[in-house]
Order: structure tokens, then C-alpha cells, then sequence
């Protein structure tokens, strides 16, 4: 694929209710979840969540019962290309990190979710392309288009480890920094000539980190008025960031937090 490695190439949404989730996602955001065309009836309940223009903004599991006995519960995560996911995954161990699930051949790619060494869960992933379409890339990242992620944030529990580590093995830079006072540094990522989102320092005693997805709206006013009515929870926002987009952060009704991000609207 045409993406260089690093590149956060899909998303995926782990859900207790995928029917619920979809039909939230639908009012918000205005994604439409599909069946996924390589699953079976024996296999995972996993959908594909399909965007206005016909592409695909990323995926949706739905968590078994078991699966949440072991720990698992309704959030987001990231997929990050790389060329060898297993002496990667090998690599992240050796470093501190840990196999969450082991590398798994899937009929678009071999996949495996690893946690970092700061105990951030991400996927790591070398696609297979369709057949005929060698050079295509993944377009689930766009800075400006609607229905795709549009920022990728990070709140570390070691900010300089995290920027070490992520520097390293996926090639991310950090040239600029925004200071916010007593909660320090917002590091800007930079990536193949691109800013994907920025990392900043955990405040203590916060919730297991994960990586944070913004979607980007046409309307702030009218995603929250959307979130508010469909069961989910507003945490933080509105409010102005630099460049003059909006934000709001929220919670799903199953309690996968997740951010927008647009124009103010009325």
C-alpha cells in the first residue's frame, strides 16, 4: 500500500452493543454500519463502518461476554501500518510492552494488539490490498474531511517515553509544542509531511490511557445536540482550539469516549 509505515490506517470501534453503537454513530456522526463481506457465521461479529462517500472509516466488534470477563470493555483503538508485525510485536515486548492479542492472519491483513510499554493498547497491522488495487491507501485519517478521524491525541502517562518510543518505531517527529501552562507541553506529531494529533503529559491518577479520536462534523452544536439526544454523554466542551475548529469529548452509550471536531455551527 502506498501509506508509509506509521500511518494509522484504520480504527476500530470494541462495543458491548454494536446495534445500539450503530444506530448512535448513525445520528452523530452519519456513518452507516455494514456486515463485514469476509466474516461468517462461526466468527466474530464485526461490521464495517461505512462513510457517506462510499469509503469505509474503520470497523466495529462487538465484545462477547467473555471477552469482557478478561478485562475488555467499549473503546476505541488505533491501527498502525507496519512491514512485520510479528519481530514488531517482538520488539515491543522486549521494550516492556506486552502481546494482548497474538499475531492473526485475517483475510485483509496480519494483525496483532500489542500494549506499549506505558500500557497503551494499539494495533499493529501489514494489510493486503485488494486484488487490482496494489497501490491503494487507506484514506480513515483526513485532517479535513467529514466522517473520518481527523486527530489523534494521546495523554501518556510518560509523555517522554511515549514521544521515544512512538518516534521509533512508527517514525513520528515532534518539532512544535503549544505550552498549557501547569499541565504542560501539547506535542504536535508530525508524520510524513503531515500533523496526525498530538501527545501530552497524563495528569495523575487519570483512567487507563488510550489513544483519543477526534471525527470531524460539519457542526459542533448540532454533533452535541446529537449526542445528547442519542444516549451519550458530553465530558468536555464546547470550545475553541487553535485554527478554529471547535471540540466537544463524549462518551457512547456503552462508554466508548471519543471527540468531534468542526465548525462551531449555531
Amino acid at each position: 500500500m502506498t501509506n508509509p509505515v506509521g500511518s494509522f490506517i484504520w480504527y476500530e470501534l470494541m462495543t458491548t452493543d454494536p446495534d445500539a453503537a450503530s444506530r448512535f454513530y448513525h445520528a452523530v456522526i452519519g456513518w452507516t454500519v455494514h456486515q463485514d463481506p469476509h466474516g461468517g457465521s462461526d466468527g466474530p461479529d464485526y461490521r464495517m463502518i461505512g462513510r457517506d462517500d462510499g469509503g469505509n472509516a474503520g470497523g466495529m466488534l462487538h465484545l462477547t461476554p467473555k471477552m469482557c470477563e478478561n478485562g475488555a470493555h467499549s473503546a476505541w483503538f488505533p491501527y498502525l501500518y507496519v512491514t512485520d508485525v510479528d519481530s514488531e510485536a517482538m520488539r515491543i515486548v522486549e521494550e516492556g510492552g506486552h502481546i494482548l492479542m497474538e499475531p492473526t492472519d485475517l483475510a485483509v491483513g496480519r494483525i496483532a494488539l500489542v500494549g506499549d510499554p506505558q500500557g497503551v493498547p494499539i494495533y499493529l497491522m501489514t494489510p493486503i490490498p485488494p486484488e487490482g488495487m496494489e497501490d491503494a491507501a487507506s484514506d480513515v485519517f483526513s485532517p479535513t474531511a467529514v466522517q473520518r478521524v481527523a486527530w489523534n491525541e494521546l495523554a501518556s502517562p510518560d509523555l517522554a517515553a511515549s514521544k521515544d518510543f512512538y518516534a521509533r518505531h512508527f517514525a513520528f517527529e515532534f518539532n512544535t509544542a503549544m505550552p498549557m501552562g501547569e499541565l504542560g507541553d501539547y506535542c504536535f506529531i508530525d508524520h510524513d509531511g503531515q500533523c496526525l494529533g498530538a501527545m501530552m503529559q497524563q495528569p495523575q491518577g487519570g483512567v487507563p490511557a488510550l489513544w483519543q479520536l477526534y471525527f470531524r462534523v460539519p457542526s459542533i452544536a448540532e454533533g452535541k445536540a446529537a449526542v445528547e439526544a442519542h444516549g451519550g454523554t458530553v465530558l468536555q466542551g464546547p470550545h475553541e482550539v487553535p485554527g478554529g475548529d471547535w471540540i466537544i469529548v463524549a462518551t457512547d452509550p456503552q462508554g466508548a469516549v471519543f471527540g468531534l471536531v468542526g465548525a462551531k455551527g449555531d
